[in-house]
Protein backbone atom coordinates (compact mmCIF):
# COMPACT_ATOMS: atom_id res chain seq x y z
CA UNK A 1 0.00 0.00 0.00
CA UNK A 2 2.77 2.25 0.56
CA UNK A 3 4.09 1.74 -2.92
CA UNK A 4 0.76 2.77 -4.44
CA UNK A 5 0.24 5.91 -2.09
CA UNK A 6 3.58 7.35 -2.80
CA UNK A 7 3.35 6.88 -6.56
CA UNK A 8 -0.05 8.38 -6.43
CA UNK A 9 1.73 11.07 -4.02
CA UNK A 10 4.15 11.69 -6.81
CA UNK A 11 1.53 12.07 -9.15
CA UNK A 12 -0.54 14.42 -7.91
CA UNK A 13 2.51 16.42 -7.21
CA UNK A 14 3.50 16.24 -10.54
CA UNK A 15 0.23 17.33 -11.96
CA UNK A 16 0.27 20.51 -9.67
CA UNK A 17 3.49 21.19 -10.71
CA UNK A 18 2.67 21.20 -14.57
CA UNK A 19 -0.76 23.01 -13.64
CA UNK A 20 0.94 25.33 -11.66
CA UNK A 21 3.82 25.68 -14.26
CA UNK A 22 0.91 26.74 -17.37
CA UNK A 23 -0.90 29.30 -15.20
CA UNK A 24 2.46 30.89 -14.35
CA UNK A 25 3.67 31.06 -18.12
CA UNK A 26 0.15 32.07 -19.03
CA UNK A 27 0.07 35.03 -16.75
CA UNK A 28 3.49 36.12 -17.42
CA UNK A 29 2.25 36.13 -21.41
CA UNK A 30 1.90 40.32 -22.75
CA UNK A 31 -1.67 40.08 -21.21
CA UNK A 32 0.16 41.70 -18.45
CA UNK A 33 0.91 45.08 -20.09
CA UNK A 34 -1.51 47.70 -21.33
CA UNK A 35 -2.66 47.56 -24.82
CA UNK A 36 -3.69 50.85 -25.94
CA UNK A 37 -6.12 51.94 -28.62
CA UNK A 38 -7.90 55.52 -29.43
CA UNK A 39 -11.43 55.70 -30.77
CA UNK A 40 -14.19 58.55 -31.07
CA UNK A 41 -11.31 61.36 -31.35
CA UNK A 42 -12.40 64.90 -32.31
CA UNK A 43 -11.97 68.78 -31.56
CA UNK A 44 -15.04 70.84 -32.03
CA UNK A 45 -14.19 74.44 -34.55
CA UNK A 46 -12.63 76.35 -31.84
CA UNK A 47 -14.62 79.81 -31.43
CA UNK A 48 -11.86 81.45 -29.19
CA UNK A 49 -8.23 80.76 -28.76
CA UNK A 50 -8.69 77.56 -26.76
CA UNK A 51 -9.96 74.18 -27.71
CA UNK A 52 -11.19 71.17 -26.30
CA UNK A 53 -10.49 67.41 -27.87
CA UNK A 54 -12.42 64.83 -26.57
CA UNK A 55 -11.57 60.55 -27.70
CA UNK A 56 -11.61 57.04 -25.80
CA UNK A 57 -8.92 55.02 -24.90
CA UNK A 58 -9.16 52.01 -24.56
CA UNK A 59 -7.39 48.98 -22.91
CA UNK A 60 -7.94 45.44 -23.61
CA UNK A 61 -4.52 44.53 -21.87
CA UNK A 62 -4.31 43.03 -18.38
CA UNK A 63 -2.61 46.08 -16.57
CA UNK A 64 -3.18 49.72 -16.04
CA UNK A 65 -1.61 52.36 -17.47
CA UNK A 66 -2.32 56.57 -16.73
CA UNK A 67 -2.67 59.56 -19.28
CA UNK A 68 0.41 62.04 -18.24
CA UNK A 69 0.47 64.56 -21.00
CA UNK A 70 -0.92 65.43 -24.67
CA UNK A 71 1.39 67.65 -26.96
CA UNK A 72 0.46 69.15 -29.96
CA UNK A 73 1.68 71.65 -32.61
CA UNK A 74 -1.20 73.57 -32.11
CA UNK A 75 -0.90 74.76 -28.91
CA UNK A 76 2.59 74.77 -26.43
CA UNK A 77 0.11 74.72 -23.67
CA UNK A 78 -1.61 71.62 -23.98
CA UNK A 79 -3.18 70.53 -20.74
CA UNK A 80 -5.91 67.46 -19.02
CA UNK A 81 -8.84 68.31 -17.38
CA UNK A 82 -11.17 67.33 -15.24
CA UNK A 83 -14.36 67.89 -14.28
CA UNK A 84 -15.79 67.99 -10.97
CA UNK A 85 -18.99 69.70 -9.82
CA UNK A 86 -19.21 71.82 -13.03
CA UNK A 87 -15.46 73.44 -12.91
CA UNK A 88 -12.33 72.22 -14.65
CA UNK A 89 -9.34 71.70 -12.98
CA UNK A 90 -6.26 70.63 -14.69
CA UNK A 91 -5.01 67.24 -13.51
CA UNK A 92 -1.12 65.44 -13.36
CA UNK A 93 -2.50 62.21 -15.64
CA UNK A 94 -5.73 59.77 -16.00
CA UNK A 95 -5.90 56.10 -14.85
CA UNK A 96 -6.90 53.78 -17.66
CA UNK A 97 -7.69 50.34 -16.20
CA UNK A 98 -6.97 47.16 -16.69
CA UNK A 99 -9.50 45.70 -19.74
CA UNK A 100 -11.30 49.57 -19.21
CA UNK A 101 -11.36 52.60 -20.56
CA UNK A 102 -10.26 56.31 -20.32
CA UNK A 103 -13.65 58.14 -21.67
CA UNK A 104 -12.52 62.11 -22.46
CA UNK A 105 -15.95 63.56 -23.46
CA UNK A 106 -17.82 67.16 -23.43
CA UNK A 107 -19.23 68.32 -20.01
CA UNK A 108 -16.32 65.49 -18.40
CA UNK A 109 -12.63 65.08 -18.28
CA UNK A 110 -11.03 66.17 -21.65
CA UNK A 111 -7.88 67.59 -23.54
CA UNK A 112 -7.86 71.55 -23.39
CA UNK A 113 -5.47 73.44 -26.14
CA UNK A 114 -4.55 76.66 -24.33
CA UNK A 115 -3.22 79.83 -26.65
CA UNK A 116 -3.87 78.30 -29.89
CA UNK A 117 -1.75 78.97 -32.51
CA UNK A 118 -4.15 79.28 -35.36
CA UNK A 119 -8.07 78.45 -35.38
CA UNK A 120 -8.81 74.75 -37.27
CA UNK A 121 -11.71 74.94 -39.43
CA UNK A 122 -14.69 72.10 -39.35
CA UNK A 123 -13.02 69.61 -41.79
CA UNK A 124 -9.48 69.90 -40.65
CA UNK A 125 -7.70 67.48 -38.66
CA UNK A 126 -5.08 68.24 -36.26
CA UNK A 127 -2.31 66.17 -34.82
CA UNK A 128 -1.68 65.35 -31.27
CA UNK A 129 0.52 63.13 -29.32
CA UNK A 130 -0.52 60.90 -26.17
CA UNK A 131 1.84 60.38 -23.37
CA UNK A 132 1.53 57.35 -21.18
CA UNK A 133 3.16 55.74 -18.18
CA UNK A 134 4.00 52.74 -19.26
CA UNK A 135 2.79 52.79 -23.12
CA UNK A 136 4.35 54.03 -26.24
CA UNK A 137 3.41 57.52 -27.15
CA UNK A 138 0.11 57.16 -29.57
CA UNK A 139 -0.24 60.25 -32.60
CA UNK A 140 -3.80 60.49 -33.35
CA UNK A 141 -5.36 62.96 -35.77
CA UNK A 142 -8.38 64.67 -34.50
CA UNK A 143 -10.98 65.59 -37.03
CA UNK A 144 -12.57 69.56 -36.71
CA UNK A 145 -16.15 69.21 -36.33
CA UNK A 146 -19.20 71.64 -35.80
CA UNK A 147 -18.98 73.75 -32.53
CA UNK A 148 -21.77 72.58 -31.25
CA UNK A 149 -20.70 68.88 -32.36
CA UNK A 150 -21.47 66.10 -29.17
CA UNK A 151 -21.90 62.51 -30.43
CA UNK A 152 -24.12 60.26 -28.10
CA UNK A 153 -22.22 57.02 -26.72
CA UNK A 154 -24.19 54.11 -27.63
Amino acid sequence: MTRRTTALSVVALAAALALTGCSTSSSASTDDKPKLEVSGAFMPQPVMDMAGGFLTVKNTGGAADKLTSVTSPLSDDVQIHETKNQKMQQVESFDIPANGELNLERGGNHIMFMKIKQKPKQGDKVSIQLHFEKSEPITVELPVEAPNHNPQKH
